[in-house]
C-alpha cells in the first residue's frame, strides 16, 4: 500500500472556490495488479479550465464528483510497476489528480524525457498548453506566414507559447496582458506589440498597431476582450476560441458578443475547439516545440509553487488573480530526493 493525501471536492463552489470547496484526505493506494503501476506525483498542472470541471453541468468532460480527488494533469515518477510499458523510475504525465500517489493502467499516460526538458515544462510548453497553442493556431486558425496574430492572456501558459509559435511562423504578433511587467515580458519574448488591457483601450490600441486588422485572433478570455478583437478583424479572419477565463467564476451567464456582426462584414469565422479531440497531432506538435526550445526560438517558462497538496486551493486562486507568468505548476514533492 502507498499512503496518499488527496485534495477532495467537498462541495461545488458558487463563484470563486474557497476553503469550503476542498478537503485534504488521507487515502491508501494499493500495490499494482498485473498491467498496472503506481506513481508518486511530483508536479500538478494548475489550469484555468479546472473551474469548469467543478460545475455540475454538461461540458467537454464530466464534472468532478463530490468526494472525488480533484482532476488534474500531473508529472510523476513510477515507483511500483507490473506494466511492461512503464518500468520503475520512468517519468510520466497523465490525469493523476491532485494527490501524492496514484495507480494507473497506462491509459492516457505518456512517458516523458526529462533530458529534453524538466518535468514542469512537460506540463507547459511540451504539455497540454503547448499542444493547445500549436493545434489552435495551425489547424483551427489556419495560420500563414506574414499574417497579423492577436493573442489574449498572452502571458499565460497557452498564450505565451502561441505567440512564440506565431513569431516562428513569420507573423506579426500582438499580445494582451494585464500588467506592465507582463507586457514587457511579451516584448522580451519577441512579440511585436504588447497591450496592457487594464490601462489601455484595447480596441483603440489595436487600431494603432494593426491598422489593417487582425488575421488570426487566439482568444483565451472572452467578454470585452473578445468584442475588442471582433471590432478589429481583417477580411477572412479566423477567431480561435480556446477559453473564456473572464467568465469562469461568474455566477450568472455573461452577455454574448456585441460585435458578432463583424464576422459577417469581414467574412470571418469563429471556431471553438477542445484539445483532447486532436491527440493524433500531439507527436508532431511535441517534436516541433521541442526543436524550437532546443534552438532558442521558443522560451518555456513556468511559475512553480512549492507547497504540496495543501497549497492547491490557494494556488488555483492565484491563477485567477493573474499571479503567474507562463505555466502555473504546483510542486507536490522533490523528485530528486
Amino acid at each position: 500500500m502507498w499512503p496518499s493525501r488527496d485534495v477532495i471536492l467537498r462541495e461545488r463552489p458558487s463563484g470563486l472556490p474557497d476553503a469550503s470547496t476542498w478537503e485534504v484526505l488521507d487515502r491508501s493506494v494499493p500495490d499494482p495488479a498485473p498491467g498496472q503501476f503506481v506513481v508518486a506525483v511530483d508536479y500538478v498542472s494548475v489550469d484555468p479550465g479546472m473551474r469548469g470541471w467543478l460545475n455540475d453541468v454538461r461540458s467537454y468532460l464530466e464534472p468532478v464528483a463530490i468526494g472525488d480527488a480533484m482532476r488534474a494533469n500531473a508529472a510523476a515518477t513510477v515507483v511500483a510497476s507490473r506494466h511492461d510499458g512503464f518500468p520503475v523510475g520512468s517519468t510520466v504525465t497523465g490525469m493523476f489528480g491532485v494527490c501524492e500517489h496514484a495507480i494507473s493502467d497506462g491509459q492516457g499516460v505518456r512517458l516523458i524525457d526529462t533530458r529534453t526538458a524538466e518535468s514542469p515544462t512537460w506540463l507547459g510548453a511540451l504539455g497540454i498548453p503547448g499542444m493547445t497553442a500549436y493545434v489552435g493556431l495551425l489547424r483551427i486558425g489556419r495560420l500563414s506566414a506574414g499574417e497579423t496574430v492577436l493573442i489574449s492572456a498572452a502571458a499565460g501558459a497557452v498564450g505565451s507559447v502561441a505567440g512564440q509559435i506565431a513569431k516562428a511562423m513569420g507573423c506579426t504578433v500582438v499580445g494582451l496582458a494585464g500588467t506592465e511587467e507582463k507586457r514587457q515580458w511579451l516584448l522580451d519574448l519577441g512579440f511585436d506589440h504588447a497591450i496592457d488591457y487594464r490601462s489601455e483601450n484595447v480596441s483603440r490600441a489595436l487600431r494603432g498597431v494593426a491598422p489593417q486588422g487582425v488575421d488570426v485572433f487566439f482568444d483565451n478570455v472572452g467578454g470585452e476582450i473578445l468584442d475588442a478583437g471582433l471590432a478589429n478583424l481583417a477580411r477572412g479572419a479566423r477567431i480561435v476560441l480556446c477559453g473564456a477565463v473572464s467568465s469562469y467564476n461568474s455566477t450568472t451567464l455573461p452577455p454574448g458578443p456585441r460585435r458578432y456582426m463583424s464576422l459577417l462584414v469581414a467574412r470571418a469565422s469563429m471556431t471553438g475547439f477542445v484539445i483532447f479531440d486532436h491527440e493524433d497531432e500531439f507527436a508532431e506538435a511535441e517534436r516541433e516545440i521541442a526543436g524550437w526550445i532546443a534552438d532558442g526560438t521558443l522560451v518555456a517558462r513556468e511559475t512553480v509553487v512549492d507547497g504540496g497538496v495543501d497549497a492547491f486551493g490557494q494556488t488555483l486562486l492565484a491563477l485567477y488573480q493573474g499571479a503567474n507568468t507562463g505555466k502555473l505548476v504546483l510542486q507536490v514533492r522533490d523528485s530528486t530526493s
